[in-house]
């Protein structure tokens, strides 16, 4: 059957599908979400496998970064369920006399989940668990660059869900236009801003309501009373953890014109022992995931050498092998304003360093650009972090940690504006798949 006629055809299922489930069941929810739970922790190697075939990523990784962030996602909503469903009662008011008001949490309906490749299992299985606990059907697409995931995806979700309460769509741009043009009760789409953009734009057509978590440069600022050598461990692991392809991974960095070298030095140090201390052992070593495909590899390679054609001084790294798509753990520093890496999303193991004599000049930088998805600060004095919070606008924020608040389950994940539209996991993640709906009923009326 032609992949478009096999769209509308679930589509339909669905559509017919999705009011049974408004009936509150929560076992049946509980069941489906103890299902997947299974079905995960039985196919781990597979899973690791199946992501070390599209980009080489390490087990470790796989397991802390994709598997166990799902496994977690599971067990907090099972967890809470009960009382996220919970109709929550309100307040009357005088004019309101003899009312009774309350919210019901209901589902949505049928809805689309459209997933990046950066990380393909964590970023489609978890917002598929928020869909199941709010209690709707879902139409996934994952992403084609990471064919073998998006395969084992397909597999366990078509033998554990009937087709009118899943179904995985694989395939290129075609296969996403065609799901975009169908008038679903809510999407759930990760990715870049200029492809939120067009997700938005077709959205639009039928109303959809939408949750886009986009990305953005991620800035970090590191404070002149910030401990160098805990800022290199931690920044170090959040930037080349899954080779810098993290949608909140730091894309660049402040320090004080004066700490520079010693932050440097301690970098070096740190990449050494994670890595490696020649291009040779850095190339050959398990523990650092691959550029998703050809393409990219050149483009961030284009990236750092046109930073360096400007004047850029290259302290460590490269542009890597191009045949192995490996780039090594890279950092620049001198870089000219108008070069396209202070400009273009990184989403590589690259780390642009910029000097500052005031913090003034990160703030007026920061807010001069979009909002990032995520700003990461790093000191001692804990007032001055706060009032650069105060003073900036992102996603989300960490203070002295970057990137794990993404892990945390009773916070909201999630960008504004340009990085992003609505909140995603934990409760949030199933208010993004749950209709609010306000109900008043009166009890001195007369029939």
């Amino acid at each position: 059957m032609d992949v478009n006629q096999e769209i509308l055809r679930i589509f339909a299922l669905q559509q017919s599908r999705a009011p049974d489930f408004r009936d509150n069941d929560l076992d049946r929810r509980r069941q489906r979400l103890i299902a997947l739970r299974d079905a995960v922790i039985d196919q781990r190697e597979q899973i690791v496998a199946a992501i070390q075939a599209d980009f080489g990523k390490p087990e470790p990784e796989t397991q802390l970064s994709e598997i166990m962030v799902v496994l977690s996602e599971i067990k907090h909503a099972l967890k809470n369920l009960k009382r996220w469903t919970r109709p929550l009662r309100v307040r009357s008011s005088l004019a309101m006399f003899g009312t009774r008001a309350w919210v019901r949490q209901e589902p949505r309906g049928v809805c689309l989940i459209v997933a990046p490749w950066n990380y393909p299992f964590n970023l489609l299985m978890g917002p598929l668990v928020s869909a199941i606990a709010a209690g709707n059907t879902a139409m996934l697409k994952p992403s084609e660059l990471t064919p073998n995931t998006s395969a084992l995806m397909r597999e366990m979700l078509h033998k554990l869900f009937p087709e009118d309460e899943v179904r995985v769509f694989e395939g290129e741009t075609d296969v996403a236009q065609a799901l975009l043009k169908l008038p679903f009760d809510h999407c759930f789409f990760t990715g870049s801003p200029a492809i939120g953009k067009l997700v938005m734009r077709a959205a639009s057509e039928h109303l959809t309501s939408v949750t886009l978590e986009l990305g953005g440069k991620s800035p970090v600022i590191v404070t002149p009373s910030a401990d160098l050598d805990q800022v290199a461990r931690s920044v170090a692991w959040g930037k080349f953890v899954n080779a810098g392809q993290s949608c909140t991974a730091p894309d660049y960095l402040f320090v004080h014109e004066d700490q520079q070298p010693a932050l440097i030095e301690a970098f070096r140090k740190v990449v050494h022992e994670r890595y490696g201390q020649t291009p040779q052992v850095q190339a050959a070593n398990p523990d650092m995931a691959r550029i998703v495909n050809e393409r990219h590899h050149q483009r961030i390679a284009g990236l750092i050498n046109e930073a360096v054609a400007k004047g850029a001084r290259l302290e460590m790294g490269g542009p890597g092998n191009a045949d192995t798509r490996h780039l090594p753990p890279t950092i620049l520093t001198g870089i000219a304003a108008d070069s396209q890496i202070l400009d273009e999303e990184i989403f590589g193991p690259v780390l642009p360093v910029i000097t500052y004599k005031d913090l003034d000049e990160t703030v007026a930088w920061i807010n001069a650009r979009p909002k990032p998805l995520a700003l990461y600060i790093y000191g001692k004095d804990r007032p001055q972090a706060l009032r650069l919070l105060h003073r900036t606008s992102s996603g989300d924020a960490a203070i002295n940690t970057c990137m794990v608040h993404f892990s945390h389950p009773n916070l909201p994940f999630g960008g504004v504006n340009n990085s992003g539209i609505g909140k995603g996991h934990g409760r949030w993640g199933f208010q993004a798949f749950s209709h609010e709906r306000a109900v008043l009923s009166e009890h001195f009326s007369s029939s």
